[in-house]
């Protein structure tokens, strides 16, 4: 072998070595962490493998005809708070978040202060985004996609090949173990998508959100801009579980651990449940045992069971999976917010 190769290979070795030592420290993130502070300590404990200056993550839409792309959940490393807000003025003219939403699973660099928009050129120049390496991923379950991107300054080197390697394979792992998480949270099949569901901490910032309430919750409040949740959810957060109204819609929130899991409820023209027996329902669909629920709702196993009973009937199932579904379905749940 030649000095040069040996050198190379050396080197590679030790970037494995060091790849596979941040992949096992992401993996012990997820289980000690929880989905709180995951991505944003993940991507930390990358950075030492693979340094950049700042970061945006979170969950965003395609532009389509009628609307430029938008970031629903997001969060920061080294950003501004209104990082967000201030990039949804161009969103639409920003040619390289054009070219990652179109090409889902890749790579995609830049570099330089060259967009042909003014006003995404000087977005780029006041938050130094002068080399850029971002990838996006299709959610299927939730209707949205999930993207992260790195930044470095001008004085910086551009991200190369080995780095955009690296890169898309660590965002597959950290994309996997975030999947799990919400899925545990929520306890849905992914076959079945999650696009009415939300998850977010007590403080009201989102950690995973649907597209579909996402859409309610800009229906019923126009304007609202995503990653925090509008204050008048925010305030029902602490009462969990519960059942609110927000305009044409209820939400039924669900604690968990020190989230509060938010499910969608269209307008019912169906049989009518109680709100605690809905409760009750939606937590034993969601996988919960009698004595949990029972300790969630302060209530005896035997009112869970009555109330479940009562739930059997009322709705005409006879299984938990029959259960779910109706509860989910827009044109036979129970309208859990028309009684208090």
């Amino acid at each position: 072998m030649e000095e040069g190769d040996e050198v190379g290979a050396k080197t590679s070795m030790a970037t494995l070595r060091a790849f596979n030592h941040c992949v096992l420290h992401l993996g012990r993130l997820a289980r000690d962490r929880g989905a709180s502070g995951f991505i944003a300590e993940g991507l930390q404990a990358f950075r030492e493998l693979l340094p950049f200056a700042s970061a945006w993550w979170g969950e965003m839409s395609a532009s389509d005809v009628d609307a430029p792309p938008r970031s629903w959940m997001h969060g920061r490393i080294n950003l501004p708070e209104s990082f967000a807000a201030e990039w949804h003025k161009s969103a639409g003219s920003d040619r390289f978040s054009h070219d990652t939403l179109s090409r889902p699973g890749e790579v995609v660099r830049d570099s330089g202060f060259t967009d042909p928009d003014v006003e995404v050129d000087a977005f780029a120049r006041r938050h130094a985004l002068y080399h850029l390496m971002c990838i996006t991923f299709e959610l299927p379950e939730s209707g949205l996609m999930f993207f992260v991107c790195l930044y470095r300054g001008i004085e910086a080197p551009a991200f190369n090949d080995s780095e955009a390697e690296l890169f898309s394979a660590f965002c597959d792992h950290l994309l996997q173990l975030w999947r799990f998480q919400v899925q545990d949270m929520i306890r849905f099949d992914t076959g079945n998508g999650a696009s009415d569901f939300g998850v977010a901490r007590m403080d009201g910032s989102l950690l995973y959100v649907g597209a579909t309430l996402c859409a309610a919750i800009e229906r019923e409040l126009p304007g609202w801009g995503g990653s925090m949740l509008p204050a008048q959810v925010i305030a029902q957060l602490p009462k969990a579980p519960c059942v609110m109204r927000l305009g044409r819609c209820a939400l039924t929130l669900s604690p968990n651990a020190e989230h509060v899991i938010l499910s969608l409820e269209a307008q019912s023209r169906g049989a009518v449940l109680a709100p605690r027996e809905r409760t009750a329902a939606m937590l034993f669909a969601a996988g919960h045992s009698y004595k949990e629920i029972a300790k969630i709702l302060a209530l005896s196993p035997a009112t869970v069971r009555t109330y479940l009973r009562n739930c059997y009937l009322q709705l005409g199932v006879k299984s938990k999976v029959e259960l779910g579904s109706v509860l989910r379905s827009p044109t036979s749940f129970a309208d859990a917010a028309r009684r208090d």
